[in-house]
């Protein structure tokens, strides 16, 4: 009785010990959030993009991210549409190099006028962001907004990279990311 007593306390501790191992791991997780988009909810008409038919800010939302895993060096920011009709997707936003040291970014730091970021050209044709614009009646489509964290300091990419190119250096260097993933129709 005594050794089936001793067996089952040996039992206990151990999984309480794991359990608080799993919840501090848990509490001390990469993280992603926004004051401006929300995972599953439709963006408004200030990430939408102003041309083709569309009349939005074209403004990129506010990014806030925490406890990055341990080997980041830098982060990278993507946006994405995988539901656009190209076959490919559509790039809205790629940025690299971003220092250890920055942990958010506010909305409209995509403008195409904003030196501090390396910006990639995306499939507007712009060094920015470039807001969401499916085609009407098309559905929603949803937009991936991926913080990634790097393995590198500085990615090196031609400064005309394409979109795929970046991509592919982003995802090769990628330690774990984290997505917030919005939707738009119209």
């Amino acid at each position: 009785m005594q050794s089936t007593l001793k067996k089952t306390s040996s039992l206990l501790l151990s999984i309480l010990i794991i359990s608080s191992m799993s919840l501090s791991a848990m509490a001390q997780s990469f993280n992603l959030s926004s004051n401006d988009i929300t995972h599953g909810e439709f963006m408004d008409s200030q990430q939408a993009f102003n041309g083709f038919g569309c009349t939005g800010s074209d403004q990129s939302p506010h990014l806030k991210w925490s406890n990055p895993p341990k080997g980041t060096k830098s982060f990278a920011i993507t946006a994405y549409d995988p539901d656009a009709p190209t076959g490919s997707g559509w790039w809205h936003w790629q940025v690299i190099n971003i220092p250890l040291t920055v942990l958010e970014l506010n909305n409209n730091a995509g403008d195409k006028n904003n030196k501090k970021l390396k910006q990639i050209e995306n499939d507007y044709g712009v060094k920015g962001f470039g807001g969401a614009c499916p085609p009407a009646g098309h559905g929603a489509h949803r937009y991936q907004f991926t913080v990634h964290a790097l393995s590198l300091s500085v990615l090196e990419v031609p400064d005309d990279a394409s979109g795929a190119l970046t991509g592919y250096m982003i995802n090769a260097n990628t330690i774990e990311s984290k997505t917030i993933e919005a939707l738009y129709k119209r």
